[in-house]
């Protein structure tokens, strides 16, 4: 098992877990032949450095925790893993993943769907916003995965609409933030509501202690497959800031910059739902197309949006930090924090957008005066150096 030791700077120090040999192809997991035939049709070549080390001991049955950096197949991990432990044959859900927002849980769903394309897979998407009387039908018809938020997860299982005495995983992805105060108390009532011997795996890119204490209570020997946090700076992304000394002038920088974005996609940070609102105003009053994205929109709104930016028929995506975590939209490449971030952590989700699975990606951060010590702070926390922008940053997006 992988040992832990708390360091006076409180890095997490991980030893290679024992018995964990990396898998080099998807053959050598001996997968169900349909289900190797999805990930072949998926365009998944080679196992990425997580799947080779976590799929075998979660289809082994055992509880892990595995932390890996944005873009380097999560989903991917989840969704074999799954499908090669469901039994198509019984209707009744046998696995459930909870997802921090709408959008991941229904990208979860998609991919779970395709790679599952071969095996008649049934995978519900139980998320707020929708229809309570569809998810219950749709229910009610058998589901063998629900990719859900919590909040309706619980409320489905309240009703007794999903079943969970068939139960065999329970997925957290994105861990951290699901098990941060606004998620906790209901993790833990979906969880009272799961066979005693309900496998448990975790999924995040960033994994704070605190968060690794609570997993002992739900979590048995769990497997831990880890790496640091300085390794968590992500490869193949240039990052840069521009000083902007104070508030004002951001949006005029933006304005410049314009014709940059647009060359690939391009996804804008703000801190705050207000702040989406106005700089998407303030962008289309100067003429420019942009589309925006927070979490006080409509379920539809939101829908629409999502596949209007992934088809490409928008470029341009402000949005606030609900878009940091997982949503995985490949012609992505610049990622820009028109403010930085106030949890550092969310620094490396954010710029994860840009750059997914091994391709480059440029992220740039506005930094007003006051900013200049946050921003050294991130540098610090990521043992990574964000360099001044140079004058031609198209050429590298």
């Amino acid at each position: 098992m992988s040992r832990f030791d708390r360091k006076a700077d409180e890095k997490i120090v991980f030893e290679t877990s024992k018995g964990i040999k990396p898998i080099s192809s998807f053959e050598d997991l001996n997968l169900k032949e349909d289900l190797l035939r999805g990930i072949y049709a998926y365009n998944f070549e080679k196992p990425s450095a997580i799947q080779q080390r976590a799929i075998q001991p979660i289809i082994k049955e055992r509880d892990v925790i595995a932390q890996a950096q944005s873009g380097t197949g999560k989903t991917g991990t989840l969704a074999i893993s799954i499908l090669q432990r469901i039994e198509t044959g019984n209707r009744e859900t046998q696995a459930l993943v909870l997802s921090p927002t709408r959008e991941l849980a229904t990208q979860t769903q998609s991919v779970i769907l395709a790679l599952g394309d071969y095996m008649n897979v049934q995978c519900h998407a139980c998320i707020g916003g929708t229809n309570v009387g569809e998810d219950i039908r749709k229910l009610e018809y058998g589901q063998h995965v629900v990719s859900g938020t919590p909040g309706r997860v619980f409320d489905m299982i309240r009703r007794k609409s999903l079943r969970t005495r068939n139960m065999k995983m329970l997925i957290l992805d994105e861990a951290d933030q699901l098990l941060d105060m606004g998620f906790k108390a209901q993790i833990y009532d979906i969880y009272r509501h799961l066979p005693p011997t309900t496998q448990v795996v975790l999924l995040s890119a960033t994994l704070p202690h605190d968060v690794l204490e609570l997993t002992e209570k739900f979590m048995s020997d769990p497997i831990r497959i880890l790496v640091k946090r300085d390794e968590l700076t992500l490869e193949g992304i240039s990052q840069f800031f521009v000083a902007v000394e104070k508030e004002d002038w951001k949006f005029e920088t933006l304005c410049d910059l314009y014709d940059s974005l647009t060359i690939t996609q391009a996804v804008i940070f703000c801190n705050t739902r207000a702040k989406v609102d106005w700089l998407s105003n303030q962008m289309k009053d100067s003429n420019f197309t942009v589309s925006s994205m927070h979490g006080e929109m409509s379920q539809k709104e939101r829908d629409t949006v999502m596949q209007e930016f992934r088809q490409g028929s928008s470029r341009v995506l402000i949005t606030t930090d609900i878009w940091a975590r997982g949503i995985d939209v490949q012609q992505v490449s610049l990622v820009i924090n028109y403010d930085l971030p106030t949890n550092r952590e969310n620094y490396i989700h954010r710029i994860g957008r840009s750059g997914r699975f091994g391709r480059k990606g440029v992220a740039i951060n506005f930094v007003t005066n006051e900013d200049i010590k946050l921003l050294h702070d991130i540098e610090q926390y990521y043992s990574t150096q964000i360099d001044e922008m140079p004058m031609n940053v198209s050429d590298l997006v």
